[in-house]
This record gives structure tokens, sequence and C-alpha cells, in this order.
């Protein structure tokens, strides 16, 4: 064959598709490879580091991210940050750090040409969540992330939230999905540990516990009226209240778990990764007795739509702070499938 002929073959339409599908390949397995030689992450569930000079970690910009980043965490009995903050200087920001979690890395300089942020993963470690803000000055640094603060952290929620759904999936306890799946049209993952406590046609407790701690998902469902009302606040926590009086007893005689009148619970509709559910946040109480904690719901209509399932996640955990054991049993709704 010619070289004319060649280069011929090589601009063949068909021929660029097949040479880019066989790069796309080859860059994907590059990436794989390059993925399964980085070291695990280190770092506590809940920390992010922040790479930023010390005079503006003391100045405005840190004190928005502390007000930010470290702000109480919403309906937990006790004060809890969001997550707990450690600052790096830019000089000391080693491989020790470089490994952790969860990093925000500040670049403030002239020879930055334009404020902007980057959101990345995987740099030093795997499973990383990377966020880079770079700005010319700290004013800049500033507004960008008053602009930007709710993506920031909801990155770094999202992040959390996967470490736990990717663990579970790798060591769940694979024989609790069917019998729930059966009853509700689909199920989240639950890691090795969880048991199932109770389960009827229209309401099943599956809980891990221990001497201490006690967290459990909640799901049940009840007949859609197919509008709005559905999903709204009264509707969702008189069908919690009537469903956790009959199904979620406590120790002793007339008592029951209900939603706790304390706060009222927050309401909000949330779009994930196609999904769409109403989110319900507050406290819970077991009634005639004194115990008590946080619990958050996510609710949608069942694959026909005659139904309304409502999968909770609780937490008792008397003696400990709640921030974690929380996070890690909320992320269990968003593992929910149909599949």
């Amino acid at each position: 064959m010619s070289i004319r002929n060649s280069y011929k073959w090589i601009l063949r339409p068909g021929a660029w598709i097949s040479a880019l599908l066989v790069l796309s390949l080859l860059l994907s397995a590059c990436g794989n490879r390059r993925k399964a030689l980085l070291p695990n992450v280190s770092g506590k569930a809940g920390e992010v580091i922040i790479v930023m000079d010390k005079a503006y970690w003391n100045g405005p910009l840190g004190q928005l991210l502390r007000d930010s980043l470290a702000a109480d965490c919403p309906f937990l009995p006790q004060k809890e940050p969001l997550y707990n903050l450690a600052d790096v200087p830019p000089a000391s920001f080693s491989k020790l750090f470089q490994l952790h979690r969860n990093l925000i890395l500040c670049d403030i300089s002239p020879k930055v040409e334009k404020a902007d942020i980057h959101f990345g993963t995987d740099v030093w470690a795997t499973p990383q969540c990377v966020v880079r803000i770079n700005a010319p000055d700290e004013a800049s640094a500033i507004q960008l992330c008053r602009e930007n603060m709710t993506h920031v952290i909801n990155y770094i929620e999202m992040a959390e939230r996967k470490r736990v759904i990717d663990n579970t999936r790798k060591y769940q306890e694979a024989s609790l999905r069917a019998p729930v799946k059966a009853i509700f049209g689909g199920s989240p993952y639950f890691p090795s540990g969880y048991v199932l406590k109770k389960k009827n046609e229209h309401f099943a407790w599956i809980a891990y516990e221990t001497t201490y701690v006690n967290q459990a998902i909640l799901i049940y469902q009840f007949p859609a009226v197919g509008n709005d009302s559905d999903f709204s606040l009264k509707t969702l926590v008189d069908h919690r209240n009537e469903m956790m009086k009959e199904e979620v007893p406590g120790m002793f005689e007339n008592t029951y778990m209900t939603t706790s009148i304390f706060a009222e619970p927050s309401l909000r509709f949330v779009k994930y990764e196609g999904r769409h559910f109403a989110e319900l946040r507050g406290y819970w109480e077991v009634y005639n007795d004194f115990m008590g904690g946080p619990f958050v719901s996510h609710s949608f209509y069942s694959p026909d739509g005659k139904r309304v399932v409502t999968v909770e996640a609780f937490v008792y955990a008397p003696k400990f702070d709640k921030r974690h054991y929380l996070r890690q049993v909320e992320s269990l709704l968003y593992s929910w499938s149909e599949e």
C-alpha cells in the first residue's frame, strides 16, 4: 500500500471513529491504572484541610471559611461543626497532608490572572476531594468564596457520601436488599453488620446496633393522593407519626417513637442523580420517655406512582457526638436503587 493510499485510509470517517474509540479506551485504561496506583486517602471522615498563608487564614478570608465550613451542623442535639477544619501553610504542605481525604488549596497571588474555583478528585490519593481557589488578591478570593460556598460544601458532602456508599457496596449485607425491594420496589445498600429487625407489607426496620450506638433505616409507605400535598410538611410528619406509633415501640408500655415538637422539621426538595425526593430533617423522641436524637428522611413516589415511599435514617447515641453517625447512615439513603 502506498503512502498516498495510507493517508486515504486514515482519513476515512469510519477509521477516525475507530481510532478515537481506541484512544478513548487507552486513556480510560491509563486513568484507571493511575488511580489504582494511588495510595488510599488519610484522615478522619468530616475533616477538611485548608492550605493557605497564615495571614489569610487569620484574616477575613479565613473567617469566612470557618463561618461556612465549621458552622453548626443542623438538627443535632449538641453543637457540632459541619466539618472539622485544619489550616496548613503552603510551605508545610508535605506528602503527609497531600494524602488527606478533603483538601482546599488557596492560591492568592498577583500572578493569578482570573479568580476561579476548580473541583477535582484523586490528585495525590484516592478517593480524594480537592478544591482549588485561585485569586489575584484577598478581596476577590472572598467574593469568589461567597458566591460559590454552597457548591464547595455540597462538593465535599458528596465526596464524603460517595465514600460511604462505595464502601457499603463493597462490603454489603447482600441478603437485605431482596426482601426490602420486594415490598417497596427498591432498596438502599446496607453495610455489613446491619440486620433486619422488623418487616411487614408496609414497613421495614434495618439497624446496626452496638452497646451505646444505634444507627437505623426505617422504610415505610402510604397511599398517594397524586398532587403536591403528598409531600407537604404536614402530610409527611402526620404519616411519620402514625407509622412510628404503630411500628416503633419504646422500652415501656405506652411509649413509642414520634416527631419532636421541640423544633419544627425542615423540608426541602432535592434532585440527585436523576431522582427527585422530599427531604425531611428533624428530631425524633420517644413519647412518655426521655430518648431522642436526629433523623432525616427521603420521600418519593413508588415506581407505579400509587404510593409514597419514605426511607429514613435515625441515630441514637446518647454518649457521643452524632454528626459522624448520622452522616454515615444518611449516606445510605442516597444509595436507593430500583435495580
